[in-house]
């Protein structure tokens, strides 16, 4: 018998239902309404349609009669059934929203879907009700009451605001090959040796390592980089106190850029980056020596992202040490070739903010003008 309901697209209403069907965030039953129509319009009769999508005959027939009788747009849109009723009315989701942003129960660490739902019935706001309906509410408010990022929440004012336009204008240096620019901080690494061989990859089967591991210590790292020319260098020591801080700066001085007038440094407000490590380390005249080499710029504090060297210790992460490092020798190794290939390849940090850009687009940080 054939169907009493033909479907007859135009050529711009298939091409709209193909590039839906395309799509990744489409409902399912939205998806299979799309693909109804399509496979009715290439002259499927219901039956096929069914068994191909594995829906059911009626979902095809009323598919077609909704795209008949209302067109393309009418039989894709959901309709609201006669006999549903919402759970909760506006002031029942207004309480659950309040709720959810609240401190959870004692002993309870956060809402869950479950907690927040007894909750409603304790409180008789709802007869019943279950999780999933809590957390499509949730959903629809944009709210994940078991979501946690860790965030520094930043003292900020005219302190931060002068440190982070001293550090930007120096970035905005042209190169100069008498005052070099290096950008230093320290990394923290813990050695970790396997308790059991790893199994390498093979076809059909990814490479596999026991999740026990033995501790071995830490170490650190200390990293100087010249973005201007695709420059770094790591220094791999077994603690970072304020003497290796001193070493540091000695060794920048006297080894790395012996020929320069001046050193400019950009350093975060750790207590060791501090001219009196020098002092502690060694006699006061050496002290004074290598300081008149150098001129600290110090970032904001909470403002560690200025220094370009957090953007090669990132890297470095990425590609070197997400692993598992048995000995301060081999991580030494290890990182001297990743420094040697980086240098090679003179990757650098393409650093595009500027003070301008800052007082744009930061402007909720500066402060107001007492006089203005």
């Amino acid at each position: 018998m054939p169907d009493k309901y033909l479907v007859t697209l135009t050529s711009e209403e298939r091409e709209d239902l193909k590039q839906l069907t395309r799509r990744g965030t489409l409902s399912a039953r939205k998806l299979k309404r799309a693909q109804i129509l399509m496979l009715a319009d290439a002259g499927h009769p219901d039956e096929t349609i069914a068994q191909m999508l594995h829906a059911g005959v009626s979902t095809v027939h009323r598919t077609r009669q909704k795209c008949v009788e209302g067109g393309v747009e009418f039989a894709l849109k959901e309709q609201p059934r006669p006999d549903s009723q919402r759970k909760l009315d506006g002031k029942a989701e207004a309480f659950l929203v309040a709720t959810a942003c609240s401190d959870p129960p004692e002993g309870r660490a956060e809402w869950t879907m479950q907690l927040l739902a007894d909750r409603l019935v304790e409180l008789k706001l709802v007869e019943a009700i279950s999780g999933e309906t809590v957390r499509r509410t949730l959903k629809k408010n944009q709210l994940k009451p078991w979501l946690k990022e860790q965030w520094c929440f930043p003292t900020v004012g005219a302190d931060f605001v002068w440190r982070m336009e001293a550090v930007l204008d120096l970035y905005a240096q042209p190169y100069n090959r008498a005052e070099p620019v290096i950008c230093f901080d320290e990394r923290p690494c813990q050695l970790i040796s396997q308790t059991r061989l790893p199994e390498p990859p093979a076809p059909k089967r990814s490479g596999r390592y026991d999740y026990e591991y033995k501790r071995e210590g830490t170490c650190n790292l200390f990293g100087f980089f010249q973005p201007l020319t695709g420059w770094r260098h790591l220094r791999a020591t077994r603690h970072r106190k304020s003497e290796d801080f001193a070493l540091c700066m000695q060794y920048l001085v006297d080894v790395l850029f012996p020929e320069a007038d001046r050193v400019h440094v950009v350093l975060d407000n750790l207590n060791t980056h501090s001219p009196a490590s020098l002092y502690q380390t060694f006699e006061p005249a050496e002290a004074l020596r290598i300081l008149q080499c150098l001129q600290f710029h110090y970032t904001p504090k909470h403002g560690s992202w200025l220094n370009m060297v957090e953007c090669e210790f990132s890297v470095l992460s990425r590609q070197c040490l997400n692993r598992r490092i048995p000995s301060f020798e081999e991580l030494a190794q290890e990182v001297s070739v990743w420094e040697q290939r980086r240098n090679q390849a003179k990757a650098t940090v393409d650093w595009l903010f500027s003070t301008m850009d800052a007082r744009t687009k930061l402007s909720r940080l500066y402060p107001t003008p007492s006089l203005s």
